[in-house]
């Protein structure tokens, strides 16, 4: 099996099949040309191993790409004593990055579904979010990923996503506003046709903590 296709094989079931990574030395030392042009010597002694950590943060954080949703959500309940109402999970904690500058995103998410016959582990949901968050994004994209990914395995009556989060591309650089924080949501089926149950999921998931 040659080096190509051995990377092919661990991408997801929504990657692109045409895309290679390059090999660990080749990050280490873009890693490299990024602390020279910064105005640095990556030859001094504090930032010799520095290449090495940044290509091993890189694999946490980016881990995503070698994820799939589908496998996440795989395993379904169907035990559910007829239980048709609202299933939400909130206060999700998650961080990205954006696709745009490569600097974090951090906030929390918010996931409602109306099940049909079929509910998946809780902590599932909290798992999906990490396997599209862990990839360059932008916060409208991650939100609609996440829906679609729901609505395709469950296929439940109405999924309800609504995500926040400080984006320190605009916090810590251009504009410098910090503290500002950007919301998307992003319904289908049911909670987009009722405005009743819209309500709702936001009292929900506004309603202060016991």
């Amino acid at each position: 099996m040659d080096a190509t296709t051995k990377q092919r094989k661990t991408l997801p079931s929504d990657a692109r099949a045409d895309l290679i990574r390059p090999s660990r030395e080749d990050a280490e030392a873009a890693v490299k040309t990024l602390i020279a042009y910064a105005g640095d010597d990556p030859a001094r002694e504090g930032l010799l191993d520095t290449p090495r950590r940044v290509v091993s943060a890189y694999e946490e954080l980016f881990g995503g790409y070698r994820d799939s949703a589908d496998e996440v959500l795989d395993r379904t309940f169907s035990e559910t004593g007829g239980y048709d109402d609202m299933v939400l999970v909130r206060d999700i904690p998650f961080h990205s990055h954006c696709e745009h500058h490569m600097m974090p995103f951090v906030g929390k998410a918010h996931i409602g579904y109306l099940p049909t016959d079929r509910v998946v582990g809780l902590s599932k949901l909290a798992r999906l979010i990490e396997v599209f968050a862990l990839r360059l994004q932008t916060q409208e994209h991650l939100n609609s990923q996440i829906v679609n990914a729901i609505e395709g395995v469950l296929k439940p009556r109405g999924v309800f996503v609504m995500m926040e989060a400080e984006h320190t591309c605009m916090s810590l650089r251009g504009v410098q506003k910090a503290g500002s924080s950007t919301i998307t949501t992003q319904m289908t089926g049911a909670f987009k046709s009722d405005p009743h149950l819209q309500a709702r999921f936001i009292s929900l998931v506004r309603s202060p903590q016991k």
